[in-house]
């Protein structure tokens, strides 16, 4: 039978198989079978992923007990989360409390711009957050051509937009802790029974509270995967002058710099340059850029 690996622990692999819908048309969430690889996915060097799709043999097997004789085709392969199949990427950040933290944002956005994976930015926590930070967010955002939303997960405002943009799709959310994450998926998946990590009064973090990658079933065709909270987020076989290819409102202004190999720093006729000083790029943006670009410049290459 065929199915879906939904979590990966310790050789272990936990292969969610959707049932037939009943005669309410309902659908079933189905069931999960602990299954082993077959040994020549070792021989040839395949490690089964969470995103996996499979086909597992029952036979001779104990009650929800099975191997796994086949790894589908896979469409994509993430590295980081590892993963296979995803369709889309949602970055949560809280817009307030604590305050985002847009230097870690642009390094997922270009983390998943270099495996190829869409995007929806969402701003949760709009309840605490003030109307004119909530309008740079999405001017800065909505500039560079993603997908803004704005949520109070708390007061469920937002939520049906978020369920629309993950239906019949499988979506990877990333983001801190502490920003909302487990909270989104226990209202689209109640029992997921996800822990909810409280927020120090102390220092205003997340405490982490996903500890591996697991896909969770919400509806029919659609998964959605917690990954671990990240408070810092090394760019890893990231060059400093391919960085400029991922800050994509780059693109319309930097034909026109004087230098091919134009940077966007201390370069003069630099178009890319002009554009901020005329607003058209975001000066937050920007900054974050020229903090990247010192940080791969002064990384020891061994």
């Amino acid at each position: 039978m065929k199915g879906k690996i939904v979590k990966g622990i310790a050789g272990f692999y936990y292969v969610h198989v959707p049932e037939e819908r009943e005669q309410t048309n309902a659908p079933h969430p189905g069931r999960i079978y602990e299954c082993k690889a077959k040994g020549i996915f070792r021989n040839q060097k395949i490690k089964p992923l969470v995103g996996d799709d499979v086909e597992i043999d029952t036979e001779d097997q104990p009650e929800d007990k099975g191997v796994i004789v086949e790894i589908l085709p896979r469409i994509n392969e993430l590295i980081r989360p590892a993963v296979a199949n995803v369709d889309q990427a949602m970055v949560i950040f809280a817009a307030a409390q604590p305050d985002p933290n847009l230097n870690l944002l642009d390094r997922f956005l270009i983390m998943m711009q270099k495996q190829e994976v869409d995007v929806i930015v969402c701003f949760n926590k709009t309840d605490v957050a003030e109307a004119g930070e909530l309008k740079l967010l999405e001017e800065t955002y909505r500039l560079c051509g993603y997908e803004v939303i704005f949520t109070s997960l708390l007061n469920k405002e937002g939520l049906s937009i978020l369920y629309d943009k993950i239906k019949g799709k499988t979506t990877v959310l990333a983001g801190p802790s502490g920003v909302g994450k487990s909270t989104f998926i226990n209202l689209v998946q109640p029992e997921a029974k996800m822990e909810t990590g409280d927020i120090s009064e102390k220092i205003k973090r997340g405490k982490h509270t996903t500890r591996h990658s697991e896909l969770i079933y919400v509806d029919e065709d659609t998964y959605v995967m917690d990954t671990p909270g990240f408070s810092s987020l090394y760019l890893e076989d990231t060059s400093k002058e391919e960085l400029k290819s991922y800050f994509v409102e780059f693109r319309e202004y930097e034909g026109d710099c004087r230098f091919l190999s134009c940077n966007h720093l201390n370069e003069p006729g630099c178009a890319v340059k002009e554009a901020l000083q005329q607003k058209k790029i975001s000066r937050l943006r920007y900054e974050n850029y020229v903090l990247l670009y010192e940080e791969l410049k002064n990384q020891k290459r061994y």
